[in-house]
């Protein structure tokens, strides 16, 4: 019986049972009940007591089954505006949703993968400066001009690219998009900041370099990208001191420019003004570089790394290896085998390790997209006397969906949670400025997008089994285990030991 109508029905005959609860005390009486007296006694209930009666009886029912779920539909990319300065900067514009709201992106194909051996994080650097203010703005004006807006600006540099992120109430989206181009051609780059932004980072680093989640994705990169930039750690203390105002100016020059520069609009604006005020405030960017990322060419090791983190009580371990990218004909059917064994809540590893175990909280695995390159990792914060169990039972469900195709109800389930979470990603402004810039990024048409629900769905148990196999090996898994060396290098013997394949 469910354990809330339980509650209810004993609170229910406790007050039944208790008629002088809402009434004087009457003075206590010695009396004598007799067997049969107690045994012959109706039981009266009270009117909540006896609708509690009834609900438990009810919920004794076999509960009908939930009705059946809608048809799966494709996603349908809003009718969008594209264009193309003459200087080659692209824009697409998005009319979206009720909300008098706009979203806007500026994406600039620059970051960490562009920098020199001798300028690591300076990307890093030139978008902090770029914060503090334009050669007609000050930080605290910018500011206090966008909030006037309803609106907020933010700045990130990644692996791959610069963007620059921002929103407001949809009257002022013209004058946005004009600050927003100013903020990026016209970064006044004060001198004075830079000892400060300096320190920043060399704290930031410093916290990040303690976590043994950072510690364990640092190890597994390096070990799979090698000396090109997605392989490379977190800046030293010395590299960011040895980062110059000149090398920040430099950098901004050399990599800088039109052909590298997409900006998105959308949500509801006055599209004739936006194009106008992009086009207007775009124009005289200079065209720069073309647009060009170093391809990776990722190694598959099957290397057993540890680094010791002496006490800890637990281990936090990264498995995985190069797989295939968006661009990629089975990239869509990676994504559904990655959802089932380990990328979603309800997968199979995180049933094991987690569900049935205990040995962890929140596994989880992941495709990780570079531009041509990507990964697949599982990784996982286990408790330290169960580091080789959870290696074991890892591999053990990896090797399980190669050599069996999951049922049909099992695949249906993933590829509704799949579709479902695809479309939800697309309900705001925000997420479809982040698809299109997905979509520019890898190259990608819009059908991969429009496509995808029917693409996920059209995915057979078969040919989940299939991708584990051709893709999911774990002989070539490198592995990296960041924990107490002492307790874990034995179970790590155990586990080699134990292998099929060796490591």
């Amino acid at each position: 019986m469910n354990k809330l109508v339980i509650g209810l029905l004993s609170a229910a005959l406790a007050g039944a049972a208790a008629p002088g609860a809402h009434a004087q005390k009457a003075p206590a009486k010695t009396k004598t009940t007799t067997k049969a007296q107690t045994a012959t006694k109706p039981v009266i209930y009270s009117k909540g007591a006896a609708k509690a009666v009834a609900a438990a009886k009810a919920s004794a029912v076999a509960k009908q089954a939930p009705p059946a779920g809608g048809q799966p539909r494709d996603f349908a990319l809003p009718a969008k505006e594209d264009f193309t300065l003459d200087n080659g900067l692209r824009a697409r514009l998005v009319p979206f949703g009720q909300v008098p709201k706009v979203s806007l992106m500026v994406a600039v194909q620059v970051g960490n993968v562009h920098e020199g051996p001798n300028e690591v994080a300076v990307a890093d650097l030139l978008g902090k400066l770029m914060q503090e203010g334009t050669a007609t703005m000050t930080a605290a004006q910018l500011a206090q001009r966008v909030a006037r807006m309803g609106g907020s600006l933010s700045l990130s540099v990644g692996l791959d690219q610069t963007t620059l992120y921002a929103s407001c109430l949809s009257e002022y989206a013209p004058e946005l998009a004009t600050i927003m181009a100013d903020v990026v051609q016209h970064p006044a780059f004060p001198a004075s900041e830079l000892a400060r932004l300096k320190a920043d980072m060399k704290r930031q680093m410093t916290l990040a370099r303690a976590q043994p989640g950072t510690q364990a994705r640092m190890k597994f990169s390096n070990a799979i990208y090698g000396d090109h930039p997605y392989g490379r750690g977190l800046p030293t203390d010395a590299q960011i001191d040895a980062l110059t105002l000149e090398q920040v100016q430099a950098f901004y020059k050399a990599q800088y420019g039109a052909q590298r520069t997409s900006v998105y609009a959308a949500g509801r604006f006055d599209a004739p003004a936006l194009r106008q005020a992009i086009t207007a405030a775009w124009s005289g960017f200079p065209q720069g570089p073309a647009p060009k990322i170093e391809i990776a060419k990722p190694l598959t090791r099957g290397d057993l790394l540890t680094q010791d983190r002496p006490n800890a009580p637990q281990s936090t371990i990264v498995v995985g290896l190069p797989v295939v990218d968006p661009s990629h004909p089975d990239y869509i059917r990676m994504r559904v085998m990655n959802s089932l064994l380990g990328g979603s809540f309800g997968s199979r590893i995180t049933r094991n390790i987690r569900e049935d175990k205990g040995y962890t909280y929140s596994p989880y695995s992941s495709l990780n997209t570079r531009y041509r390159a990507g990964t697949w990792t599982e990784t996982a914060d286990v408790t330290t006397s169960e580091t080789g169990n959870s290696l074991k039972e890892i591999m053990n469900e990896v090797e399980r969906l190669q050599k069996e195709a999951p049922s049909a109800d099992e695949l249906k389930g993933i590829q509704n949670y799949e579709g479902g979470m695809f479309v939800l990603r697309n309900s705001t402004p925000d997420g479809i400025i982040g698809q299109l810039n997905t979509l520019d990024l890898h190259g990608l048409p819009d059908t991969y997008l429009t496509e995808q629900v029917k693409n996920i769905n059209a995915v057979t148990p078969q040919q989940v089994s299939e991708t584990a196999r051709k893709y999911i090996r774990p002989e070539a898994m490198t592995i990296v285990v960041v924990g107490d060396k002492k307790v874990v290098e034995p179970q790590l013997k155990k586990f080699q030991a134990e292998r099929k394949k060796p490591l």
